[in-house]
């Protein structure tokens, strides 16, 4: 496929070696929040660098540091940086747990740009920290460029975390290597509700051991506590290698918070001595808008005005928009889900009409709608609830899926072409294409859905099929027991490939240790296909 030219992997190894440098050991571990007035020396940035929010012209630096700092940005068009272009960035402090971002404007679309981040003491600016290098590809201006990228999601999750004896998170460093042009994680990018121990011994006897912190042997309640959760997958040096080179963009779902949680829940969790999920989930919010870098407006979670969004749309040059739903936030209750009469639904009615608006007037060939959880698989919350879209019923649609019949009966009578589902959630992956003559619901066009993930946690059997949709499963790999362990298994990811002269987009989904297990070419303008 024609796409940029790639910088050789021997070539990063001076770009990153800031961040290549730093070994798991040697960063904070348990609160991580320096004595700021204790330290002496320089300030580090070791838990290296992020980049999200890239366009074709502006994008967002993330760093951390371990005292006080004046965060400083260079950028240039090679390693060298022999020509390069300064950002004087904010001071950084205990109000956000030392990180900070710094945006970037005026890039050069579609190019490389090489970053360094320095820190500086904030009472002499002669004193920095050793600098901490990473690259990033802006958006393409020209559609014969082309796009790829990747998504997965499920981080750390069942008990499984940054195992040591098998080298950490392995998979990110197989994602890294096929350099893509931004990584799309799909939600639970922490289990802020899932405790790890020391050590689980697997069924064949083997010994799973996990990294420990301290915000990671309970359940996150404080605001310090779900940061520990954010920081904890920092500690991984795949992560961190990972995130020197490819941009990111991130959405949440449950696991952030708690698991099933919706918003006005009152937890009955002998775990939790606060039991408002509304203030637990406010508490998440400000520890993701902390730890990654997401230009969305962070508020108070709670207040329709001031509340922290995550939905988002993100053009990606002219072959590609990317809108990136909030599942949780807007919510209704998690119910039998059989309500004849919901406007709430999954979205929220002022999400709702947000993406028929924006999916309206996007001019992208391809329309990718990045949700956190799946439209047509039944995810069960209890004995008699349901926790995402479907409920099981093949008949017409009911409860949540009201919302989604009004959006795909939208799509088709606005003759909205290109879109394309991807999602996690489930712990496995597959490809489903959902088709009006197979469905309860025939108001809408066909198109494809494809899941991924898990890229660190348990993997888990496949989910079954509700047919108000008419979803036919083409393709699905999965355990079949539950929570089977990383080293039992491979994690999944997913790729997807724009081609810069056809604009065909090609879906693979693939199984850590490099193997392709189901490839999908679609064609653009095309319906059904």
């Amino acid at each position: 496929m024609p796409h940029r030219p790639r910088i050789p992997s021997p070539g990063r190894r001076t770009v990153l070696r800031g961040s290549l440098l730093v070994p798991a050991a040697a960063l904070p571990t348990a609160a991580g929040a320096a004595p700021a007035l204790a330290l002496a020396g320089r300030p580090e940035a070791a838990w290296g660098v992020q980049v999200g929010s890239v366009t074709a012209s502006s994008a967002l630096v993330w760093v951390r540091s371990d005292r006080p700092a004046r965060m400083l940005v260079e950028t240039s068009a090679t390693a060298s940086f022999r020509r390069s272009r300064s950002w004087y960035g904010p001071l950084i402090g205990p109000g956000s747990d030392f990180t900070g971002t710094t945006p970037l404007y005026g890039l050069p679309a579609g190019e490389q740009v090489h970053y360094r981040v320095t820190l500086a003491d904030p009472h002499d600016p002669r004193r920095t920290g050793k600098p901490v290098y990473g690259t990033f590809r802006t958006a393409p201006a020209r559609r014969r460029d082309g796009v790829r990228f990747l998504w997965s999601g499920d981080i750390a999750g069942q008990g499984w975390g940054i195992n040591p004896d098998i080298g950490g998170y392995r998979v990110y460093e197989e994602m890294r290597r096929l350099d893509p042009d931004f990584f799309l994680c799909s939600g639970d990018t922490v289990y802020a509700d899932g405790p790890l121990l020391p050590s689980v011994t697997l069924p064949d006897g083997r010994v799973w051991r996990n990294v420990m912190t301290e915000e990671k042997a309970k359940v996150a309640e404080t605001l310090d506590e779900y940061r520990g959760n954010f920081r904890y997958n920092l500690l991984d040096d795949n992560v961190r290698r990972f995130n020197a080179q490819v941009p990111s963009v991130v959405q949440w779902d449950d696991h952030e918070v708690r698991n099933n949680w919706y918003p006005g829940q009152i937890l009955d969790d002998d775990r939790y001595t606060e039991k408002n999920v509304d203030i637990l989930a406010a508490r998440s919010a400000r520890a993701f808008h902390e730890y990654f870098p997401v230009s969305t407006p962070h508020g108070s979670y709670g207040s329709s005005s001031r509340r922290s969004r995550m939905y988002r749309t993100v053009h990606h040059g002219p072959l590609l928009d990317l809108f990136v739903l909030d599942m949780r936030s807007y919510r209704n209750r998690n119910s039998p889900n059989r309500q004849a009469d919901d406007t709430t639904g999954i979205l929220g009615a002022e999400q709702l009409s947000w993406l028929k608006r924006s999916l309206a007037q996007s001019r992208a060939v391809w329309k990718v709608i990045a949700a956190d959880m799946p439209l047509g698989l039944v995810v069960p919350d209890g004995a008699t609830d349901f926790e995402a879209v479907a409920q099981g019923d093949p008949g017409a649609p009911l409860g949540r899926e009201l919302q989604i019949a009004e959006l795909l009966r939208f799509i088709k009578h606005r003759k909205v072409t290109g879109t394309v589902w991807l999602t996690a959630d489930v712990h496995h992956t597959s490809a489903q294409h959902y088709a009006p003559e197979r469905a309860a619901f025939r108001d809408f066009a066909p198109f494809w859905e494809f899941v991924s993930g898990p890229l660190a946690a348990g993997g888990f059997p496949a989910s079954a099929l509700d047919g108000t949709f008419g979803p036919d499963r083409v393709f699905v790999r999965a355990p079949d027991r539950a929570n089977v362990s990383p080293m039992e298994s491979p994690q999944f990811f997913g790729e997807v490939a724009i081609d810069g002269e056809s604009a065909e987009l090609t879906v693979r989904l693939r199984a850590e240790g490099g193997a392709v297990l189901f490839s999908k070419v679609l064609r653009p303008g095309h319906i059904g296909q």
